[in-house]
């Protein structure tokens, strides 16, 4: 069964031998644009560009039948609801999924969890890499899109938008030898998504800018504290 992009962006962001996640504190914008994108790249949602500069785009159900997976299931659900901003989408889809999505790839005997106590009080879970073929092919596609320049696959391609979208794009890809100024050319490109279809491309836009709202916010509001 192939693997949701939500899947393979938390699996990019869990450090394989400690099991700690990269960007926590704001990983659920992530989490919430991976399931957006793919409802996206599927069909399922069609984007209405934001009215204002100030405001962002709204998302709409497109159909009835509810995708298979019940995790896409759940999104779609709250869509079909009524439309709703791409900022509130990213923010309360994304605020369940970090265990959920970590225990899948368990599932998947991609990660093994880990939980221990921590002074003796506090439980701490972890999730270290238990099998990285799947992560390995992941990367090599990525690799060939960013440094060999080749054209991403949609689904690459999202990992990719969304991985920027995140600030955690230093962190988890690491290319010695290569230009950093090259790579980030190569990544705004791609997270601009001219590589996509104009439906989809949509989404990588509102989905970007959401995400990056959210996790401004978000920080305003710890240092407002």
């Amino acid at each position: 069964m192939e693997t949701l992009i939500v899947e393979d962006l938390l699996l990019l962001l869990l450090d394989d031998e400690k099991g700690h996640i990269a960007g926590e504190g704001t990983l659920y914008y992530a989490l919430g644009g991976a399931v957006l994108l793919e409802l996206a790249l599927t069909e399922r949602v069609r984007v209405e560009a934001k009215k204002s500069a100030f405001g962002s785009s709204l998302i709409h159900a497109v159909g009835s039948a509810p995708p298979a997976d019940p995790v896409l299931a759940e999104a779609f659900g709250k869509i079909r609801e009524k439309p709703r901003t791409a900022q509130y989408l990213v923010t309360t889809l994304g605020s369940h999924l970090r265990t959920r999505i970590a225990d899948r790839l368990v599932e998947r005997g991609l990660v093994r969890r880990d939980t221990k106590k921590v002074l003796g009080l506090f439980r701490s879970t972890t999730w270290p890499a238990e099998d990285t073929r799947h992560e390995d092919e992941l990367r090599e596609r990525i690799r060939a899109v960013l440094v060999d320049g080749e054209d991403p696959d949609p689904r690459t391609g999202a990992v990719i938008a969304l991985l920027s979208a995140s600030g955690q794009m230093p962190v988890v890809l690491r290319y010695p030898g290569v230009s950093a100024s090259a790579v980030a050319k190569r990544v705004k490109a791609v997270s601009e998504g001219l590589w996509a279809a104009e439906a989809v491309k949509d989404a990588i836009v509102a989905t970007n800018a959401a995400i990056a709202a959210a996790g401004t916010a978000a920080v305003m509001t710890v240092i407002s504290q």
